[in-house]
């Protein structure tokens, strides 16, 4: 009974952690649409507020262990490729792509990252994907294709900016991944987010200097950058996420999170009036169905291996 319960809220938290990152993504559209604030900005802001609260949580629990990662020059300069590379490339090019699409576009489009690191692993391991594998690649093709498209191939349905910094964030998301590598079993994820989120937050800020943006932040402007992005989208969520993973596994947590762009594109609708045809539903459809192959193939060769 006991066990039924703990899966069953670890399957509750990741499911609410995907939710609240797809919701983040919709207030960033909130705020783009408004002309409250812009990507740049919002991205900066985001990241340095929420890495400061997570360094917050993570002394409160830790102590001073949380700056153990300092302690080894190697490991802290992966931290530091960590947040100037997988972060940024993951959290700024993601909201750049929003400005000039929506929610449920680019959260579909960054999914698609899940392929570039597969073609990756595959390349350092010598291999030729399985048959899975080489699906959920034509899967994450023709996703791309049908939202950038809606099978026209002389016409694009979404403008080319969107269709680039979308693949962008994707390429962010590999980066986000791949980079860690054995510093997340040995520190921590919350360690690496916090401090990453922090890093990428001070050099977006030195580089976009937000406080000379033009922005029309009035309370719910402020409830949308504050609220959503910040605390539930981003710290929650992240939070969140963990707890599931810790529950019910890494594979099992990731493929309930899929909810993403899922939640986001109907966030998009029903809240802000997105309109979606039924080109873009299989598109999201398909590259949702990519990531779910992706991670069932990977857990029957780690059972394998």
């Amino acid at each position: 009974m006991k066990k039924n319960t703990q899966e069953l809220g670890g399957v509750l938290c990741a499911l609410l952690g995907g939710a609240l990152w797809g919701f983040s993504g919709t207030c960033g559209q909130y705020l783009f649409q408004r002309g409250a604030v812009d990507a740049q900005w919002l991205s900066a802001v985001r990241m340095l507020a929420a890495g400061l609260l997570m360094l917050v949580v993570g002394f409160v629990q830790q102590g001073r262990a949380y700056c153990d990662i300092w302690r080894n020059k190697k490991d802290a300069v992966r931290l530091v490729a960590f947040a100037l590379l997988g972060l940024i490339g993951c959290q700024y090019f993601y909201m750049v792509a929003i400005s000039h699409s929506n929610s449920g576009t680019a959260t579909a489009l960054q999914y698609t990252g899940q392929a570039m690191i597969l073609l990756y692993s595959c390349a350092v391991a010598r291999r030729l994907p399985t048959k899975l594998e080489g699906l959920g690649v034509l899967l994450a093709i023709g996703g791309t294709f049908l939202l950038a498209t809606h099978g026209d191939p002389t016409n694009l349905a979404i403008t080319p900016a969107a269709l680039g910094w979308g693949l962008m964030s994707a390429l962010g998301l590999a980066l986000y991944t791949l980079l860690p590598g054995e510093l997340t079993g040995r520190y921590g994820t919350m360690v690496l987010l916090g401090w990453g989120m922090v890093l990428s937050g001070v050099v977006l800020c030195a580089l976009i200097r937000p406080w000379t943006l033009p922005t029309a932040l009035d309370l719910p402007a402020l409830a949308a950058v504050l609220g959503g992005a910040v605390l539930l989208g981003t710290v929650g969520g992240y939070t969140l996420y963990l707890k599931g993973v810790a529950a019910i596994g890494g594979v099992r947590a990731s493929m309930i999170a899929c909810v993403e762009p899922v939640f986001a594109m109907v966030c998009s609708a029903v809240w802000l009036g997105t309109p979606f045809v039924v080109m873009d539903y299989l598109g999201m459809g398909m590259i949702l169905a990519t990531v779910l192959l992706l991670a069932r193939e990977s857990n029957r060769r780690s059972k394998q291996g």
